[in-house]
């Protein structure tokens, strides 16, 4: 396989919940792979997600997925901790891509000429493959941290600002695992929990 041949797709999971930290995946497929069901993870079902994750790991050419923590959201802000997440994922990789497509507009910082495309994890299936590898690293960690604090219902809503979610954070107030830079969780920084 040529250099030409490694084309990398990036996206982001978990921009907008007020918990856990963000995850990106980058995913080389290759001129070889073709990949049945790809599309942007939030169309998918989970149960597809899932199989679909299995199905890239196992015939892409390279994958990684990274993530960037919720103290470097809180310091960088959502959108350049989205960055420095893909930015680790593709430099995770064990080789490096011809050119990195990026979902949405904003690229990160990255030794190989990077493209940026609008609604990329719909158009390009190498961009759709890491927006699965994204979305079902994320769910898992915040599977994994609903065990830890298991009060906010994590496992349903993966930290997204639900009304189950908001009525749970005036209630028990928040934690370590809450991002709070975000709005939601700032206002309530200030009040105490109710009991």
């Amino acid at each position: 396989m040529h250099e030409t041949d490694w084309i990398g797709g990036v996206d982001e999971a978990g921009r907008g919940p007020l918990a856990g930290p963000v995850y990106a995946a980058c995913v080389i497929l290759g001129s070889d792979c073709t990949i049945e069901g790809l599309a942007d993870s939030k169309k998918l079902s989970e149960r597809k997600r899932t199989y679909l994750a299995g199905v890239i790991k196992h015939r892409a050419r390279a994958w990684a997925v990274a993530s960037a923590s919720v103290s470097e959201i809180d310091r960088l802000n959502i959108l350049q901790a989205s960055l420095l997440a893909m930015q680790r994922a593709v430099e995770k990789l064990p080789l490096v891509p011809s050119i990195v497509l990026v979902d949405g507009n904003q690229s990160p910082r990255l030794n190989c000429p990077t493209r940026t495309i609008i609604k990329g994890d719909s158009l390009v299936a190498e961009i759709s493959a890491a927006s699965i590898l994204a979305k079902t690293a994320r769910d898992a960690e915040m599977q994994r941290l609903h065990i830890h604090f298991p009060v906010y219902g994590l496992n349903q809503h993966k930290g997204y600002p639900t009304k189950a979610h908001l009525e749970a954070l005036k209630h028990y107030g928040i934690s370590n695992i809450h991002r709070r830079s975000f709005a939601p969780v700032r206002a309530l920084l200030t009040e105490p929990a109710s009991s």
